[in-house]
């Protein structure tokens, strides 16, 4: 078993660094626009603070490439300090003499919350060097940045080889709500993937071969699929170079007995017109970018039966609103139908928000990319490097 924070033994005192996901939204002024990650995070926090741990808190935040003003972590500090008053100091500085001092102020229980991590080089890199100046921060390093968990970045994997280390509450919940789900499957399983790129899903696919009844695929990804089969999509986004592992898919599929669907109506943009098209086909150069309504009826039809539901990517072009509709209503459908249900990714989740029915999900994942690689069947890098008891 992978430690986790409960096997930390006299904490008061010591210097705990310890890596969150606070990879959050920001609107132009700087306010945060979704604080599910913040919040996700708060138990673990609480629990070292109440411990009397030294806490220092790092994450990342957007892709800067060196700094950047507006992707700082100053809001989230503000937040923090709005939970924890009187508690919590930010420092505009990642590593240095500035960070070394402010870390040597710190008394029991009190929070210092560091800069952005990749306005530092050498996180993305996972720097020796930078590797070096963050272990000496700290005593004892804790992860709890489920979303950044398949990558080996030096917050979160250089760091953990160099220091006793444990994982955060939230790490530890997301792994055994996939491990419940993989484990011992309830059936009907339904699986619902989408998003644009086909690329990253066919080893996640290949894997539910293994454990799914029921595939439901939407979303730019599924006009692969369809070109596969022979059937037309206009201008759709089609992979082609990946048209011959589609049909392999679909081929294992029918031998495994597991059902696969596609949709069966689209709405497209022709030029600058909207139709819906009734039929599987798309002519000339209109382009899907979201499932009709006979496509969601089938797809409701097998997600009421179900009893596990396993949901990552939009089913249709999310972030314009025009093209929302597939994805909401397969949300309600997912929330009504009383499955144990995990959903995965930003706009699924999003789209679980949106339609109000957050609360009627078992598990909302906060990493897209990491949940991705639990359900291709991999481990993780960040976790790997955890100590075991």
């Amino acid at each position: 078993m992978k430690r986790t924070i409960r096997d930390l033994k006299d904490i008061k005192g010591k210097k705990v660094l310890l890596r969150c996901d606070f990879n959050v939204p920001l609107d132009n002024w700087g306010d945060i626009l979704n604080d599910n990650r913040i919040k996700e995070a708060l138990p673990t926090i609480s629990y070292l603070a109440e411990k009397g741990a030294r806490l220092i808190v790092c994450s990342h935040l957007g892709r800067p490439k060196g700094y950047d003003k507006f992707l700082s972590l100053f809001p989230v500090a503000v937040y923090l300090m709005k939970h924890f008053p009187n508690k919590v100091k930010f420092s505009s500085k990642v590593v240095g003499t500035e960070v070394d001092e402010a870390v040597e102020k710190l008394k029991p229980g009190e929070i210092l919350v560091l800069e952005n991590l990749r306005f530092q080089q050498g996180e993305s890199e996972n720097s020796p060097a930078f590797v070096n100046q963050l272990s000496s921060l700290c005593d004892i390093y804790v992860d709890d940045a489920f979303g950044v968990a398949h990558r080996k970045q030096a917050s979160n994997y250089g760091i953990a080889l160099k220091k006793p280390n444990a994982m955060g509450f939230l790490i530890e919940k997301e792994l055994k709500a996939f491990d419940a789900a993989f484990k011992q499957p309830a059936h009907p399983f339904v699986a619902i993937f989408g998003g644009a790129k086909v690329d990253d899903k066919l080893n996640l696919i290949n894997n539910f071969l293994n454990m799914a009844d029921t595939i439901l695929i939407g979303g730019g990804m599924a006009y692969t699929f369809l070109q596969a089969k022979g059937v037309s999509v206009g201008n759709s986004i089609v992979s082609h170079d990946l048209i011959a592992e589609a049909k392999e898919i679909l081929s294992n599929a029918k031998q495994k007995g597991v059902e696969i669907l596609l949709p069966v109506d689209h709405l497209v943009l022709d030029g600058e017109k909207l139709k819906k098209v009734r039929v599987p086909e798309i002519e000339g150069n209109a382009v899907g970018l979201d499932i009709g309504p006979k496509t969601i009826k089938l797809f409701c039809s097998r997600i009421k039966d179900a009893k596990q539901i396993i949901w990552n990517g939009p089913l249709g072009k999310y972030e314009d609103s025009r093209f929302k509709t597939g994805t909401i209503k397969i949300a309600k459908a997912v929330a009504k139908s009383g499955a144990f249900s995990i959903v995965g990714g930003g706009d699924s989740v999003s789209a679980i928000e949106v339609a109000g029915v957050a609360d009627k999900i078992d598990h909302l994942s906060t990493g897209g990319g990491a949940s991705l690689k639990l359900m291709e069947g991999k481990m993780l890098p960040a976790v790997e490097v955890i100590d075991t008891i």
